[in-house]
């Protein structure tokens, strides 16, 4: 069986793709996976670094805001739009899959459309709540469709073939020994915070992660702080740093990226994030208190009503960015700490939510639209 997956533009797109990946490996020994996606996103380096074939195809959004610079990325995403579906039905033909799946992101918009037009098995796996408008239009030729959450059903428009599955989490999240991990780091008996604002990194969630730092270090708190910059934060955490007056020790981790997400979040008393609909399901699958701080920037104001079910259910903090200072996340920060036994409780209660059967639905339902 060779099964061609697209996926591309946030680690909220390929982690999905991945873990279906090796969950159809594992289902169907001998299974040979394929990705699609482009050379400058981040798909490319997850992709190969998992050791799956990758297939380049360029394909760009188009920027609503007019500049005339964004006018430039415009005729080029037109140009990238107009090869695209020549591009598609040439990688299925050097492919030969038995299955086409996609996963999110741009790509997988003229991959998927080739395959159902061919007559190829297609699924499509949406992880929000609010549809990205790919899957949306996708999602009516598609043989079926994979939703996240059942208020994604009726926007999707399939209802018929929408089958709701929560969000597939990578398996290694469960195989992680949390005291190992903990060992790993040095933690000790520390309370274990990490930190992080996406790929790209996230100006305010710099800011105000740094001002976290400083009190940590300057009031010598028992806490070891793991926090990723993201590539676009990188110089701007230099420059906190100094302004804030903390450096990176045995006390504070910085990174760009974190590439061992699993290990990490075993270790982890405390997560401070974004609330996009994967990062949540791992909160909640690895049971883990955390203070969310939605992304104002996204379709539909999804990423606040994903982190309102977690702070209903107790399992989280939840500050709007426009509440947001270094003062409100440092005083968040204490309130929690200060209550022995509350980040503990606050992960058990996160744990109640996670649908561990995903990645096994999922992969079910895939296996038995091949041999269809």
């Amino acid at each position: 069986m060779r099964v061609l997956i697209a996926a591309g533009g946030t680690a909220g797109h390929i982690n999905p793709a991945l873990a279906i990946a090796g969950a159809l490996q594992k289902a169907a020994p001998g299974a040979e996976i394929h990705f699609a996606g482009r050379k400058q996103g981040m798909e490319y380096g997850l992709v190969t670094k998992a050791g799956y074939a990758f297939h380049h195809i360029e394909i760009n959004g188009f920027q609503r805001k007019l500049t005339l610079q964004n006018i430039g990325r415009n005729a080029v995403a037109v140009w990238h739009l107009a090869l695209s579906a020549p591009r598609a039905r040439a990688m299925l033909r050097a492919v030969q899959p038995d299955l086409v799946i996609g996963c999110g992101g741009y790509v997988s918009g003229p991959v998927v459309r080739a395959a159902a037009r061919a007559g190829i098995p297609t699924a499509i796996h949406e992880q929000n709540a609010f549809p990205g408008v790919t899957n949306k239009l996708l999602a009516r030729d598609v043989d079926i469709v994979f939703a996240a959450s059942a208020a994604a059903v009726e926007k999707l428009g399939a209802p018929q073939k929408t089958v709701v599955t929560g969000n597939p989490v990578r398996p290694e999240l469960f195989a992680q020994d949390r005291a190992a991990a903990r060992a790993r780091l040095g933690a000790g008996a520390r309370t274990v915070i990490l930190s992080f604002g996406g790929s790209l990194g996230a100006r305010r969630i710099n800011e105000v992660v740094a001002a976290l730092c400083g009190w940590e270090q300057k009031t010598r708190q028992p806490i070891l702080h793991l926090h990723a910059t993201g590539s676009r934060g990188v110089a701007l955490f230099r420059e906190l740093q100094a302004k804030e007056g903390f450096a990176p020790g045995k006390s504070l981790v910085v990174r760009e990226y974190i590439d061992n997400m699993p290990e990490l979040l075993a270790a982890a008393d405390l997560v401070i994030s974004r609330s996009g609909a994967l990062t949540l399901a791992e909160l909640e699958a690895m049971g883990r208190a955390s203070i969310l701080i939605p992304s104002p920037n996204v379709a539909e104001n999804h990423q606040y009503h994903n982190a309102m079910e977690l702070q209903r259910a107790g399992a989280a903090v939840v500050i709007e960015e426009k509440d947001l200072t270094g003062e409100t996340l440092i005083a968040a920060v204490q309130e929690l700490l200060a209550a022995p036994g509350r980040l503990a409780e606050m992960g058990a209660r996160a744990k109640t939510l996670s649908n561990p059967k995903s990645l096994d639905l999922i992969t079910e339902k895939l296996l038995e639209l091949v041999k269809k």
